[in-house]
């Protein structure tokens, strides 16, 4: 409302002070105005009595005296001559009819203006006797003689110049209101102008939209009020951006973070999150099976019980969970808010990796005893049979020489094996592509275990699909592959079966499955083949004498991985298995 606006009530306030100030100043202008006319009057009339009483002295005719009075005083007067007590009064005429009946005796009976007669000069005010009309008296002495002239006027006169300047100060008043209602409006919008402008600039700030500047149109203290809000506006914009690129920084660096980060307030709400924290919660949801997620409102009990023991002693906690199948590292420090705790930052670590690396170095180091335990017993016990000369004959000890250089032999392969697994997993694989006639290749492959497959009573298989009879491959490499798994498919089939060389090749894919009828791998066991020093359990060992080291096929996998390539593997136990190796044909 416009009441309300700081145009309306400045406007009011400028009028209501001027208003007031006139009220007051025409209050006195009347009563000064009043007083004014009203001695103007009397002095008036008191020199037309003064000039009167002169006269008298110099005229006895009581007629050509009376004429004279006539000419000399207002028309609307009224003159009366009192003499002293034993002589008549003379009165002249008026043009008021109102004084015309003035009684004879009236100023006999009243004392102050009987004084006139003693000798005084008196003015007074009073009502005229047997009517409500005010007059004005004034009288005079006659000079060198008893009886005093006097001189009555009503107050109509007076009053009519009394309204006249009335109207006078009121029209000047209400002139005055004008222009001041006028003044009052154009100051106030001069000066509300640059506020309203300020306000809507505000509008704008609190919309985001910080360019908006407020116009500079004066030099006074409101100008001053708008160079600093445009100062204020660049400044806020400033920070602003400064706090936005730090927020953007900050959430990057959570968003890429390859831990967990939840930041938590001093009653257990969630306030941020990243990628790996909400994977952290869902893993938790669906384990304690909970449907309602509610925008993950509600925190773990693991995550709670670590914010109490943080609020309560201050300090950073620690914790480890497993959940899913994976551990989690929960680090849990507390935010400060000057004196109190206000919430903490847990950051949450999935060391499921590492834990299961350290279990695998564990392992390697367990397998790795095991495997050179049972070489290095039969070398120790063979040569010591050697040397207490418990084999008599030659022969005896020529087979005790031969077992002692087998397990050597294997023993030179296991740590060749080692090194060159080690030199894979480290990145140190050197391939020489070549472009390879795969006929020729897969045709002396199948010719190296053609001997082996036969004394087995094994069927070794090859069918071939080849589009493009050119592959690029490093030769060597890849006949480690492909030798280390027919010989596996040869070993873990029975008598009777077979095993299958199916290749196929194209401009883009290599593809060869090394597919054999055997005892085939546990389901369970699938996904751990590749491991280093994976065995086949006693169903699938089919021939004892030939135990491998485990590392084959680990080896294999990065040999083929080397290649761009993929290696993949479906069995079922007691039905047989499949080795499939995919290399693309590009360099």
């Amino acid at each position: 409302m416009f009441w309300r606006s700081v145009v309306g009530k400045l406007a009011i306030t400028i009028l209501l002070l001027v208003s007031f100030v006139l009220f007051v100043l025409t209050i006195f202008l009347l009563e000064f105005f009043e007083t004014f006319h009203i001695q103007e009057a009397e002095e008036d009339i008191m020199e037309t009595a003064t000039k009167i009483s002169m006269m008298v002295t110099q005229y006895e005719d009581q007629a050509q005296l009376l004429n004279t009075v006539d000419f000399v005083k207002d028309p609307s007067s009224r003159v009366m001559i009192a003499f002293d007590e034993h002589q008549d009064h003379w009165f002249s005429d008026s043009s008021d009819h109102k004084l015309l009946n003035t009684p004879k005796d009236w100023i006999e009976k009243d004392p102050d203006l009987k004084k006139a007669i003693g000798g005084e000069k008196v003015k007074k005010q009073l009502t005229l006797p047997g009517t409500n009309s005010e007059i004005m008296v004034v009288g005079t002495p006659i000079p060198n003689a008893t009886g005093a002239v006097y001189v009555f006027q009503t107050l109509a006169v007076i009053d009519q110049t009394k309204a006249e300047t009335t109207k006078i100060i009121f029209i000047a008043a209400g002139i005055a209101i004008v222009l001041t209602t006028i003044f009052a409006f154009f100051l106030s919008t001069r000066i509300t102008s640059p506020l309203i402008k300020m306000r809507e600039a505000a509008f704008d700030l609190t919309r985001g939209e910080f360019n908006t500047k407020v116009p500079i149109l004066t030099n006074d203290e409101i100008g001053g009020l708008a160079m600093a809000f445009n100062r204020m506006g660049r400044q806020l914009k400033f920070h602003i951006n400064a706090l936005r690129q730090e927020k953007e920084q900050m959430s990057s660096i959570i968003s890429s973070m390859a831990d967990g980060v939840m930041t938590l307030n001093r009653n257990g709400n969630i306030i941020v999150t990243n990628t790996p924290a909400d994977q952290f919660m869902d893993s938790w949801y669906f384990d304690k099976d909970i449907v309602q997620r509610d925008s993950h409102k509600v925190l773990p009990i693991e995550l709670n019980e670590l914010l109490v023991e943080v609020v309560n002693k201050e300090t950073e906690v620690m914790r480890e969970i497993n959940l899913q199948g994976r551990t989690w590292v929960m680090i849990m420090t507390p935010l400060y808010n000057q004196t109190y705790v206000r919430g903490a930052v847990a950051v949450i670590r999935d060391m499921t990796d590492e834990r299961r690396l350290d279990k695998l170095r564990k392992d390697f180091i367990a397998n790795v005893s095991h495997e050179l335990r049972t070489p290095i017993a039969m070398l120790q016990g063979y040569s010591e049979a050697i040397v207490d000369d418990v084999a008599e004959s030659k022969e005896d000890k020529n087979e005790l020489a031969h077992i002692i250089h087998e397990e050597s032999l294997r023993m030179g392969r296991l740590v060749n094996e080692l090194l060159d697994l080690a030199r894979m997993e480290a990145g140190h694989i050197h391939l020489n592509k070549e472009s390879v006639d795969i006929h020729l290749f897969l045709e002396r492959i199948i010719r190296k275990f053609k001997g082996l497959a036969d004394e087995a009573n094994i069927q070794l298989l090859n069918d071939k699909d080849i589009k493009y009879a050119v592959a690029c491959l490093d030769v060597d490499k890849m006949d480690q592959v492909l030798t280390n798994l027919i010989d596996n498919a040869i070993r873990h089939t029975d008598q009777q079966g077979f095993v299958n060389v199916i290749a196929s090749n194209d401009q883009d894919m290599l593809s060869i499955s090394i597919k054999d009828n055997g005892s085939g791998i546990p389901e369970e066991d699938l996904p751990f083949v590749f491991e280093r020093f994976y065995k086949a359990d006693k169903a699938r060992t089919r021939n004892g004498k030939k135990k491998g080291t485990g590392l084959g096929l680990a080896i294999a996998k990065h040999l083929v991985e080397a290649h761009r390539g993929t290696i993949t593997v479906n069995s079922k136990l007691n039905e047989g298995t499949t080795f499939t190796i995919k290399i693309p044909n590009k360099r």
